[in-house]
């Protein structure tokens, strides 16, 4: 349901649940909150999982439903990230807040620390205190990416709750519901593109959407790929295609000159060439025109190393040599190192494959 008024917001904020029957998502978590809110018996919460899963807006319908508007400013006290969250915050503004009751509301006080996990260790083992201390008057919801970073005296005092990435099933509704709300003109790629390219991450979705409605008008695949700056499928093919079929000076010259034409980045390139190369397709290392497995007379001598990209799947021991090299390749990539030098080692990598495969054969 759309905010009232929202005629400027972001549409992650316009859009965003106002109410726990409004999620989309996690249908048991929100059924067990549910309960605990409706017995009156809710105990202080950990909520984990990927960014753009539903966690800060399941507390916050959960906050609007225990407590009225105009008592939300002296029941609630929410802090993230952007605030200051050391040990003096926790020993002053929350435990003066924790400690005090209210005059005319009965019930618990809620505080929620979003990115929970960014808080300091000293910072943590305070709140652990106080929130025994005073589980009486407030109840306290961490929210967090990584339950690794929370020390385990917190964990065990909450009731935790993984918030798993959306499948696309949960996602595709709640789009079409904004497109429609919004008139937005979306092919039907387009939407698969935004499914893809968000992993789970409804925020992630409905930002790359509004992005590329208020850039090109029309959501199609190739937008919403030029939008977000991802290599498209075809552009992938014809790199992978070079990289097996052509000599080395020459598929360097054309990737370096499609990287600079469409700003792509080979961490991009490298991440889908990866799954390209780690599902495999079609039939084992077929050749074009290898007489074992193609009824068509054989090619011309020239022709011998062609790869049919289509059909190509690596032998397994070649797959294994090529995904270790790709992975050195990222590793170097992440430790800052030249992205010329870092191509022209995936290139090499690719076409020594090709040498092994055409050896074999």
């Amino acid at each position: 349901m759309a905010r009232a008024g929202g005629g400027n917001l972001p549409w992650v904020e316009k859009y965003r649940p106002q109410a726990l029957s409004e999620l989309v998502s996690h249908r048991d978590i929100l059924s067990t909150v549910q309960r605990f809110i409706s017995e009156d018996r809710l105990p202080h919460l950990l909520l984990y999982g990927p960014p753009g899963t539903g966690k800060t807006s399941t507390i916050l319908a959960c906050a609007k439903q225990l407590y009225r508007e105009r008592e939300f400013g002296s029941m609630v006290l929410e802090l993230n990230a952007s605030d200051d969250r050391g040990i003096d915050i926790v020993r002053g503004p929350i435990l003066s807040f924790a400690s005090t009751r209210t005059i005319f509301k009965k019930g618990f006080k809620l505080v929620i620390l979003d990115e929970a996990d960014a808080m300091t260790q000293d910072a943590q083992n305070a709140l652990r205190r106080v929130i025994e201390k005073f589980t009486e008057n407030t109840r306290f919801c961490l929210i967090c990416n990584y339950l690794s970073k929370i020390i385990p005296a917190l964990q065990s005092r909450c009731t935790r709750f993984r918030f798993g990435p959306l499948t696309p099933e949960l996602m595709v509704p709640r789009l079409q519901h904004v497109i429609q709300e919004e008139g937005v003109d979306v092919t039907e790629d387009g939407m698969k593109a935004l499914v893809t390219l968000s992993s789970g991450d409804m925020r992630r979705a409905l930002n790359i959407l509004q992005s590329t409605t208020m850039a090109f008008g029309k959501v199609t695949e190739e937008n919403v790929y030029t939008c977000t700056g991802h290599p498209l499928k075809s552009d992938i093919a014809n790199i992978l295609d070079w990289m097996l079929n052509q000599d080395f000076s020459t598929a360097y010259r054309k990737i370096m000159e499609l990287k600079t034409l469409k700003g792509l980045a080979l961490q991009d390139i490298l991440t889908e060439i990866h799954l390209f190369v780690h599902r495999g397709r079609g039939s084992q290392g077929q050749l074009l025109g290898d007489p074992g497995r193609d009824s068509r007379p054989p090619p011309a001598p020239a022709d011998a190393r062609r790869l049919l990209l289509s059909a190509v799947d690596f032998p397994p021991s070649v797959r294994i040599q090529l995904l270790i090299k790709m992975a050195d390749i990222e590793y170097r990539l992440a430790a800052g190192t030249s992205e010329k030098i870092q191509l022209s080692s995936l290139i090499a990598a690719f076409q020594v494959t090709r040498d092994l495969i055409v050896a074999e054969a």
